[in-house]
């Protein structure tokens, strides 16, 4: 059944089928071309045939928002999901989700899952090998592109699209520059459920972890953090919404508290020895008789 909403010609998206869809007036605000293939695209994007690609996929909001409008454009086919794992947690490594959560989500979704197992390394050297060689892989296979939840961080974005430019691939980026409590706002307007699984502990206090995000969520969230967490502030584990085939179910577990040390380099080249602390909900799959 089609329940697409009545809207004004200034309103930036309706609802159709559970998807958002932006309006032209959107995208005129926003300024440029996504290169998504939005229905109501003002700048001449066209593509005939859907490209193929690969859904870089974490587990939680920013991925699903992602998926959401890539999904919604019709110009993707999107092969399969893949998610690095700890090889020895077993577990995607900032959210502390397990890997069966993730299983069971490509399932909810109806999508294959490529799970990337990464060991335990004192540098990035193993991580961008791993990657390096998946997409070599893949583009043999035919995928020609990775979706990305990434909104706003320069460096990560010039990171990604550099191996990928090595690989022959091309990285495609629906969220952005847009505006981070408008995209948090439309993935909870649009029926999506998400649940807080990590989060800085110098931030937030412990009995945050395991809520659902919801409007009372933003409209709470002190001065300087970023509704979607993209600077690392917190992150989370989507358990349904209007692309899944069913809802995920899991039950809470404990929460610990664990402390990681890390080098920043600073804007004039030194180097800074950091520690952070971060809270982790342990999400369980729910156990049937």
């Amino acid at each position: 059944m089609n329940d697409k909403n009545q809207i004004g010609e200034n309103d930036d998206y309706y609802v159709e089928n559970g998807l958002i869809v932006f309006t032209k007036a959107y995208h005129l605000k926003r300024g440029d071309c996504c290169g998504s293939g939005c229905r109501h695209c003002p700048y001449g994007f066209n593509r005939k045939d859907k490209q193929p690609v690969s859904m870089s996929w974490s587990g939680g909001k920013d991925s699903a928002s992602a998926l959401c409008r890539i999904v919604n454009s019709g110009q993707y086919e999107v092969v399969n999901l893949h998610t690095v794992i700890g090889e020895e947690t077993r577990r995607v490594s900032l959210h502390g989700v397990p890997e069966t959560l993730i299983e069971a989500q490509a399932q909810a979704l109806n999508l294959p899952l490529t799970k990337l197992y990464l060991k335990t390394a004192d540098n990035h050297d193993a991580y961008v090998k791993l990657m390096s060689d998946f997409y070599y892989q893949i583009r043999n296979e035919g995928i020609e592109g990775i979706v990305f939840g990434d909104i706003f961080l320069e460096d990560l974005k010039i990171f990604r699209e550099t191996l990928l430019k090595q690989a022959d691939m091309i990285p495609v980026f629906p969220l952005w520059k847009l505006d981070s409590p408008s995209i948090l706002q439309d993935f909870i307007q649009a029926g999506f459920k998400t649940v807080i699984c990590s989060a800085d502990a110098a931030l937030f206090d412990r009995p945050l972890l395991g809520t659902t995000i919801d409007h009372f969520f933003l409209d709470s969230l002190p001065p300087g953090i970023d509704p979607c967490g993209e600077n690392g502030e917190f992150h989370t584990f989507v358990y349904d919404g209007p692309i899944f085939n069913n809802r995920v179910e899991f039950e809470l577990g404990s929460v610990v508290k664990r402390s990681y040390s890390f080098n920043k380099r600073n804007e004039d080249g030194t180097v800074q020895a950091c520690t952070s602390s971060f809270w982790f909900q342990d999400l369980l799959p729910l156990k049937t008789s």
